[in-house]
């Protein structure tokens, strides 16, 4: 084969390696668990690998680099200085891998998948799935359907569809970002009739699907799309009928969906209830803001929020959260000032892009009827797909489930593309200097995502079989040490290890005091790598009660009840070493509140020791 035989296999290759990453995702629970993102990050490595081919492949390839480019080069560099200042490395780290992934496939669809066929190809793609997954969200429904591959959902969520994903919310951000391009390939584009009446009835399933998952959020922010999508319709002449016809059968469906549902009808009332949203989201706002404020301009670290709730959480949550609930406010806990302006400017420069391509897209009326445009459909539809997941990032965190993000992404690189037909000032063409540079900084990329594939795999995999043995066996604390030795910057694993051997040393037996300062060596690697995970700090100051440094350990429990002075687990913990320095009325108090934060196994057994220990003491006087 020639060049140009070998340049087109490997642009068909960058597509299916695109389309497997988009499908791959969302089946994969949205690729948020370790071992799936290590696949896509896999996949992403080939996508590169093939772009870097067809550099060389070409003579004199072109370059697209419209503006928007440097805020996502600005964003990798700042999210690599921001890793190395991070004081959780791993978090960070693992953070700083899901950046490169999205900034890599955004270069690479818009310089490889800009061709009509490709943007096609995906859209069809994109439909075809969402229209699956609402079918099986639909029926999750109908039939209280509770597994997804296997996995158990969650009780709250049996009610909802959730499709392949965990979290019906992220199912709705999922959706709502396809459902405009399914409307706009039925009303807009040059598709023949049979195609649009499946692309129509498409629609109306992902629609009801939408519905289905009773999220609020996905809701709204699918209504204000749907508005805006009537209203762009309404001011071109040839579209205003069809575009009050699909706004009244749209409405018709989404007032039967909520007026059908007692679920729905519940649902959409709290989303008026002040108290309600209060108790929840309110408050994961305002940690967020405490947060941020601690270091205005660069944050707390990436993904940090959830490991430094603890410290700013109010004596009604006791769960963990994950994210904020907001993306906006997380992306400025995380991130700071410096991070959302960063993709404030990446958001507004995309716009401002849409604005300057919608006119070169359209096709102008004539006598002899509409002009219809497949751009035009894909410029309207993937640009409200994103304003839609804009809408939703208010009230919940769809930009940090992977799939979600990188169909945002692809998106984004589609449409961004489009900008060839109102400019060609973006293309560059490339030399050897300038090949060269681009292929150093694709291969170190590559290297160092595919080392770190590598590693969280193995890691992974290790940790799952762990998981699967006795707690406190031979077999457990091997496979743990493996697991760390894998990556010793995990500092859950090293809690693990140390726990292991804590418990151990509870025997008493001899040579217990070399188990228990084994114990302490891991919670200490645990409190280097986290200092703010408080657990460690409880275990280290108990297993120097048990070797009879009880007075040392106090520096330990107060450093914990700093990190996390609202959680029942390290109240309760207090308690235990009031306990130990013989304060009952101390620890009583301490017990007394974990079990009104949240009811306990610890203070429930501790509170039975006291009130008999107390009773013993007033019958001897």
């Amino acid at each position: 084969m020639d060049r140009e035989q070998w340049d087109s296999w490997c642009e068909r290759g960058i597509l299916g390696l695109v389309l497997s990453i988009l499908v791959l995702g969302p089946l994969a629970y949205g690729a948020v668990r370790p071992i799936e993102f290590a696949v896509v990050q896999s996949l992403t490595i080939g996508v590169v690998l093939l772009w870097v081919l067809r550099l060389w492949l070409k003579p004199l390839p072109v370059f697209f680099f419209p503006p928007i480019c440097w805020a996502v080069i600005a964003f990798v560099l700042y999210a690599i200085i921001r890793y190395q200042l991070a004081p959780i490395e791993y978090v960070a780290r693992l953070e700083l891998i899901k950046v490169l992934v999205y900034a890599f496939l955004f270069f690479a669809i818009a310089n490889n998948l800009n061709r009509k066929e490709s943007a096609q190809t995906i859209v069809v793609t994109l439909i075809a799935v969402a229209f699956a997954l609402s079918a099986f969200g639909i029926f999750q429904v109908i039939t209280r359907y509770e597994k997804i591959w296997g996995m158990i959902k969650p009780e709250g969520y049996v009610i909802r569809a959730s499709g392949t994903f965990i979290n019906p919310n992220n199912f709705a951000g999922f959706l709502e970002m396809i459902l405009p391009l399914a409307l706009a390939c039925t009303v807009m584009s040059k598709f023949k009739h049979a195609s649009k009446v499946i692309f129509a009835y498409a629609s109306l399933v992902i629609l009801v699907g939408l519905g289905a998952t009773l999220s609020r959020g996905g809701w709204i922010a699918g209504a204000l799309m749907l508005i805006v999508f009537c209203t762009i319709l309404i001011m071109r002449r040839d579209f205003r009928l069809r575009s009050v016809i699909i706004f009244a059968l749209l409405l018709s469906v989404g007032f039967g969906l909520i007026a059908s549902a007692e679920q729905s009808q519940k649902r959409f009332k709290e989303v008026f209830d002040k108290g309600e949203i209060q108790n929840s989201r309110g408050h994961y706002w305002k940690i967020a803001e405490q947060l941020w404020r601690e270091d205005i301009w660069l944050g707390a670290g990436p993904a940090h929020y959830d490991y430094r709730f603890r410290q700013y959480r109010p004596s009604s949550l006791q769960g963990r959260p994950q994210f904020t609930h907001n993306d906006y406010l997380n992306t400025l806990a995380d991130w700071g000032l410096v991070g959302l302006g960063i993709i404030a400017a990446f958001i507004t420069l995309f716009y401002v892009g849409v604005f300057k391509t919608w006119r070169y897209v359209q096709r102008s009326s004539s006598d002899l009827g509409r002009k219809k445009s497949n751009k035009a459909a894909f410029v309207m539809g993937g640009s409200l797909g994103v304003l839609a997941l804009l809408f939703h990032s208010v009230v919940d965190f769809n930009m940090h489930i992977p799939s979600n993000a990188i169909l945002a992404i692809t998106l984004i690189a589609l449409v961004t593309s489009y900008l060839r037909f109102a400019t060609d000032s973006f293309w560059s063409s490339l030399g050897w200097p300038f090949k060269s540079i681009i292929t150093l900084v694709a291969f170190a990329g590559m290297f160092y995502l595919g080392e770190q594939a590598i590693r969280q795999t193995r890691e992974q995999l290790v940790l799952a079989q762990a998981a699967g043995e006795k707690d406190g066996s031979d077999g457990k604390l091997n496979l743990l040490q493996m697991a760390f030795k894998i990556e010793p910057k995990n500092f859950e694993t090293a809690y693990a290890i140390g726990e292991i051997y804590r418990v151990r040393s509870l025997n008493g037996n001899r040579g217990y005091e070399e188990l228990t300062q084994q114990a302490m060596d891991w919670f200490k690697r645990s409190m280097d790598l986290n200092p703010f995970f408080p657990d460690s700090h409880l275990r280290y100051g108990m297993c120097l009660d048990w070797i009879g440094k009880t007075g040392e350990a106090k520096v330990f429990f107060d450093r914990a009840a700093q990190l996390d002075p609202n959680g029942y687990y390290t109240v309760a913990h207090q308690g235990w070493y009031l306990m130990q320095l013989g304060d009952l009325e101390g620890a009583l108090e301490k017990f007394m509140r974990s079990e009104q934060l949240m009811h306990n196994s610890i203070a429930e057994s501790y509170l039975e020791i006291i009130e008999q220990k107390m009773s013993e003491a007033a019958a001897e006087k």
